[in-house]
């Protein structure tokens, strides 16, 4: 396995973002409809924030409700915001980051999803599943 293969050949480039402005009931829906778990929040091509479906379960019972069904019951989600659920705290890589040294990050802490930017913009962002589906794919080769 190479040791310098750069984030970029596995992250995801075609993103599904929010905006502090969105509510919360419009992420369980891109949740559902997409099947992420991670959902970067922006401010043009900056990130402000990450959400992820683990943070909007916390504060509802999102899960009690059939990940295909469309009704999502707002009145929980309708006290929130999304920066009030959102991790403001964001840790990044950038796009030539390897992903060895990704890999290590991840597997020390408790969260499973960094965007990646490059010069102040988000260009991508890269999860455990994105890391498993390469490990994969170079073990069966």
């Amino acid at each position: 396995m190479k040791n310098s293969v750069p984030v970029s050949k596995i992250m995801t480039k075609k993103l599904l973002t929010l905006t502090a402005n969105d509510d919360l009931v419009t992420a369980e829906q891109l949740f559902k409809k997409h099947h992420i778990r991670h959902i970067p929040v922006v401010e043009g091509k900056v990130i402000k924030g990450m959400l992820s479906y683990t943070d909007l379960l916390r504060i509802s019972f999102a899960d009690a409700v059939d990940e295909h069904e469309e009704y999502v019951d707002t009145i929980v989600y309708n006290m929130f915001t999304i920066p009030q659920v959102m991790v403001n705290d964001v840790v990044s890589v950038n796009s030539e980051t390897s992903i060895r040294d990704v890999a290590r990050f991840l597997s020390k802490k408790e969260f499973h999803a960094l965007p990646v930017v490059d010069n102040g913009k988000l260009v991508g962002i890269v999860t455990t599943t994105d890391l498993i589906n390469y490990l994969l794919e170079y073990i069966e080769g």
